[in-house]
This record gives C-alpha cells, structure tokens and sequence, in this order.
C-alpha cells in the first residue's frame, strides 16, 4: 500500500492502464449512498482486473441495494495492509462515509469524471468530459486488453445510463452513445437494466414521495424548487440511502424551475444536499458555496445544522446566483 501524502499527480489514461498492471492486490473503495456509476465503476474495475490475475475487492459504507444484485456478486477478501487502494466516482474523500477514516488520507488512485475532485490521493486519472465514471472504465479496460465479461457489462452500461437519465441529460456525447453501443457485444440486457433503474418503484417508496410532496417550497419566481426528506418520513416508510435518489430527479421536472434541490437527513443533524440546474445556472458552483462540488448541471454537499439553517443557506447562495443571472452576469461553466 502507497501512502498518499504527496502532492496528487495526475495520469494518462495509458499512464492508469500501466499502474493497474504494475500491483496486484486492490481495494476498490465506492462513495457512500451508492448510486449506479459508483457501483458500475467499481465492479467492472473488478471484472477486469480479475481477468487478468488480480486480486481485489470492492467495499461501500453503506448497504448495496439489491437491485444492483445482476452485476453485484462477492469480491475477494484483501488486507488493507498489502492493498493498493482505489477510489472509482468519488469527487472527495467525504463522501467515503464511514470508510472516510480508515481509507481517506491513503487513497493510491482516484478515477472520476466530477470536475470539482478535490485531488485527495496520490494518483488520479480524470475526464471531465465523460459523461460517468463508466465511461472511463470501459476505455481503461480496452487500453489494458482485458476480456470484458457480461457482468463488467452490465455494471458500465448501468453506470452510464444512470448518470446520463437514461441518455437525456446535457452530459451525454457521442462517444457516450459508442461506448454503449459497444457495450451490446458482450450480452448486456438494456430494457431490463433500464427498467430495474428508471421504471420501477417499490410502493413505500411512492408514499415517500408522496410526503416529500407537500414540503414543496418554490422561490425566486418558481424558478427554485426545495424538497425535503426527513429522519421521520424514512422511519415511517423504511426508505433510506440510495432509494432516495428519486427525489433529486423529481428536482428537476418541475415546468419553470431551473434550480431543483432536495435535502434528506442522514443524521441528527446533517443533511445531504443534492442540486440539479439548467443552463446557465451552475450547479458545480452552488455545491462548492455549500462545501460540495460536482457538475454545471447536478452537484451535492453535505451540510450540518437544523433543516430550517440549512435551507437557509441554500436559499442565500441560489439567490446570489439568481441575482447575478438576473443581472446578466452567467456563472462560469
């Protein structure tokens, strides 16, 4: 195991292929409330060094949902002393959750897409310009020749699907469309993938987003939109972590709003924030006001004090932005 207590360096995509090639026992750290890049980051990565003779494992801080139970099966058992460690999709070590204190200030690679990555390990290779963490996997995988099995499949096209809406947001490119296109040749099933993800819902889920509803707060002439999701409405429909993800999209398909915020509680007193924009608002540059980061058009941060400080918060920094846009002054992008 490297320690990552130099100044972080970034790497080719030939310079990443050779340093997976170059050890051979890895840790494949997630972010905390996994979402489908994260999980489809990691476990392809998986695949792929297993391919080739590697020994690795994949952890989260948090409970794996079993929808991702069609890529997601046991990795090998690694010790964290004789491990290289690699995070996939994680833009900082805070959103390592719980793994934050064993794994944050040793991180050997990042591999992400966030442009606002915080350059928290000692190597890290990024592309921006993807659309998901996916993405780079698979041209990883290629670059390093390994054998891309159905389940490495499986896991990249749900992590681009994800991440893109199901192909509808501004972040897809044409080479978004190639790769999962390419992705077809190894057995994938896209219209059950893309059900399990965008098309089914549990029913208690439904009553959350039923109560998530009416906290329903609009601002600066309905073009901001809050939704709040707390401690209690989780209690009482058992909904929790990555099942929430919903909320965000909800955000984000009011007619008028080109801010979309939803806030859930994840302890007594933080809240993780998530933000979705339409041009020109920046999300990016919102979540980094909050102490987060992320993309121009979705980001997130976490945020600690009462749900009405922390709204407060939000509500002044989105109204510096609106004011500024009113004022014609756009947000760097």
């Amino acid at each position: 195991m490297e320690n990552a207590d130099t100044i972080c360096k970034e790497l080719s995509l030939r310079e990443t292929a050779k340093f997976l090639k170059k050890h051979d026992n890895f840790i494949i750290l997630t972010h905390s409330s996994p979402d489908g890049d994260t999980l489809g980051a990691g476990y392809a990565l998986f695949y792929g060094l297993k391919e080739i003779g590697k020994i690795a494992a994949v952890i989260c801080a948090d409970v794996i949902p079993g929808k991702y139970n069609y890529f997601v099966h046991e990795t090998d058992n690694v010790d964290v002393e004789e491990a290289t460690i690699i995070a996939v999709d994680v833009a900082a070590k805070g959103l390592l959750g719980s793994l934050e204190e064993t794994f944050g200030d040793i991180v050997d690679l990042c591999i992400d897409h966030h442009i606002s990555n915080s350059r928290f390990s000692k190597y890290l290779y990024l592309d921006a310009d993807a659309s998901a963490t996916c993405e780079i996997i698979f041209e990883l995988l290629e670059e390093m020749k390994v054998n891309i099995n159905t389940n490495a499949a499986n896991a990249m096209y749900t992590g681009i699907a994800t991440d893109t809406g199901c192909f509808k947001y501004s972040n897809v490119t044409a080479k978004t469309h190639m790769i999962a296109s390419r992705l077809y040749e190894y057995g994938i099933d896209p219209a059950n993938i893309n059900k399990i993800m965008f098309d089914t819902k549990s029913r208690r889920l439904l009553e959350l987003e039923r109560m998530v509803l009416d906290t329903a707060e609009y601002h600066f002439d309905n073009r901001c939109i809050i939704l709040s999701v707390t401690a209690e409405m989780q209690e009482q429909t058992g909904c929790s972590g990555s099942e929430l993800e919903s909320i965000a999209i909800i955000s984000r398909s009011v007619e008028g709003v080109i801010c979309g915020v939803s806030i859930k509680q994840t302890g007594s007193d933080t809240f993780k924030i998530s933000l979705r924009t339409y041009p020109p608002l920046n999300a990016s540059d919102i979540g980094k006001e909050l102490g987060g980061g992320g993309h121009a058009a979705a980001a997130g941060a976490t945020m600690n004090g009462t749900l009405s400080e922390v709204k407060q918060r939000i509500i002044e920094v989105v109204g510096r932005k609106m004011e500024a846009l009113d004022a014609g002054i756009s947000s760097p992008r």
